[in-house]
């Protein structure tokens, strides 16, 4: 068989290409699994699958069946013709028995040479001679039929002599192809270089959102850890008291089964002879002999019944049924009180410290804040308050916890006046205390949440705003700090309590709260609290 009569034979009537992963159909018919899959995609939901090639239809989607000897076939074939392709490349024009690589191509002729041809071609000016090449026509003017020699700079376009000195091109500035080729290149290198950094930044910035997203998934497994181990202690201890109190009820039934057996058999006894006394008592009165029922021995010395056998009998057992009524409530108070301790446990070690640890540094605050004398409200006041001023006093209304942490996850809550502005957040000691830099979030140093007279809340860090699009009824905030994971976040205190907007940062210093009251001033009385 022929080359070209094999190649048909190898087409997918579908794509028209040589069969890639041919698969078969129960009719007979091969195609690409690619290309037949697509079709039968195409297909599905109209209940009707059918052969692309013979028409034939199918009740079912039909399987597709891997042809093994045909994409053995197929390869062999492709690996041929690429094999031929590079043997051959661009053959001489001349030699027409055999092919022969050839080596260089004139322009004029529009013909390929080998070695041989070469050394017997022309050698006159208008003969151009270049790399071999398919395209020989491109290189010549369409309308002139002469080699493009030149470069219309205004019309960017390559053009002939003829062009350039009659032709539509005339007068136009042109340049040599060598001359503009050089130019252009010289431009592409320049986007080559941009691209380059483009894709140097595009790179970082993959490799920055690659490492996030692991060091989120680490984060998100080791929470989950300790959310395991953490349940999983609960779990433990609510098991165990679970046991400790059945055990203890357990015991507690088990005493009063062993005890009130023989008390039940002691009544018995009493209710036996109590009742042999009553029907003696009772013949007595029904007798008409006085004579008989004075002279009766049993009942020569009668007492009140509530007075017979004393209170050591009756007593005793009225003492041990009284006794045996309940259960310990003690055992049941201990088993609540651990349930506490265990609740507190699992509190403390989700974050470790809580609010009360926050207290003012008053060295630290601007001249028209007041501090409260417990050292957890700032509040504006239009009159100075009259401190020293210091290297560590705040220029404007701020001030800074004494307080700052290295390590840990810590977290504190807020509440600030609803009808002026305040900023809240945290900051290292190295901040700026003079200038607008010194506001906390308009620096590297400081990250903040700030609520404007307009009730308009956002995060601040690096002078870089983010207003917050949901409104926010609460005044009410907490203030939540990872330190080792590098994360500050902030949530609003409402039911259910709502994130905010997390900063994330590799912490270099210790961590103190920051309050702002009153930016840039205020008409009343604004302040911000620190919750107990």
């Amino acid at each position: 068989m022929a080359s070209a009569d094999l190649s048909e034979e190898l087409l997918c009537s579908i794509c028209l290409s040589t069969f890639k992963d041919p698969v078969t159909l129960r009719c007979g018919h091969n195609f690409c699994r690619v290309c037949i899959r697509r079709v039968l995609d195409t297909q599905d939901g109209s209940g009707v699958y059918s052969c692309p090639e013979c028409r034939k239809r199918f009740r079912v989607r039909p399987s597709l069946m891997r042809n093994i000897n045909l994409h053995n076939v197929a390869e062999r074939f492709r690996i041929t013709q690429q094999e031929q392709e590079e043997i051959t490349g661009i053959c001489c024009s001349y030699c027409v028995d055999s092919p022969v690589p050839a080596v260089r191509s004139c322009l004029l002729c529009e013909a390929s040479l080998c070695d041989k041809h070469l050394r017997s071609h022309s050698k006159s000016p208008e003969h151009v001679l270049s790399d071999p090449s398919t395209s020989l026509e491109k290189r010549k003017c369409s309308v002139h039929k002469k080699i493009l020699e030149y470069y219309c700079t205004e019309d960017a376009a390559c053009i002939c002599v003829s062009c350039s000195l009659a032709g539509e091109h005339r007068g136009h500035r042109v340049e040599m192809l060598d001359e503009a080729s050089g130019k252009k290149k010289e431009k592409l290198r320049n986007v080559l270089q941009k691209l380059i950094t483009k894709r140097k930044e595009t790179e970082e910035k993959v490799r920055s959102l690659e490492e996030r997203r692991r060091k989120a998934q680490e984060k998100a497994a080791g929470e989950a850890e300790r959310v395991t181990a953490l349940c999983t202690d609960i779990r433990r201890r609510v098991d165990d008291l679970e046991k400790k109190v059945l055990s203890e009820i357990s015991r507690q039934e088990k005493e009063e089964s062993l005890s009130l057996p023989a008390l039940i058999h002691q009544l018995e006894i009493k209710k036996d002879e109590l009742s042999r006394k009553m029907r003696h008592i009772e013949e007595l009165c029904n007798m008409t002999d006085p004579l008989t029922v004075l002279q009766d021995p049993d009942t020569g010395d009668l007492c009140d019944p509530e007075e017979e056998g004393g209170g050591e009998d009756t007593g005793g057992h009225d003492k041990q049924l009284h006794d045996g009524d309940d259960l310990d409530v003690a055992v049941i108070s201990h088993t609540l009180h651990t349930l506490c301790e265990v609740i507190s446990g699992i509190r403390s070690g989700i974050y470790v410290e809580g609010p009360a640890d926050i207290l003012l540094d008053v060295t630290t605050a601007g001249n028209n804040l007041l501090i409260s004398d417990d050292l957890k409200t700032a509040t504006w006041k239009r009159e100075k308050q009259k401190r020293p001023e210091t290297a560590e006093r705040f220029q404007y209304n701020q001030v800074m916890s004494r307080r700052g942490f290295t390590s840990g996850r810590h977290y504190w809550d807020v509440e600030g006046s609803r009808s002026e502005s305040w900023m809240v957040g945290m900051c290292y000691p190295s901040i700026d205390r003079r200038g607008w830099q010194s506001m906390i979030g308009y620096n590297n140093k400081s990250w903040s949440l700030w609520r404007s007279n307009n009730n308009q809340h956002s995060v601040t860090h690096g002078s870089e705003v983010i207003y917050l699009p949901d409104k926010i009824s609460s005044d009410r905030f907490r203030i939540c700090l990872d330190y080792e994971a590098g994360q500050l976040s902030f949530y609003e205190l409402c039911d259910p309590i709502r994130h905010l907007h997390t900063f994330t940062a590799t912490f270099s210093e210790p961590l103190h709260a920051a309050l702002c009251v009153g930016l840039p001033l205020a008409c009343g009385d604004a302040w911000i609290r620190i919750c107990s």
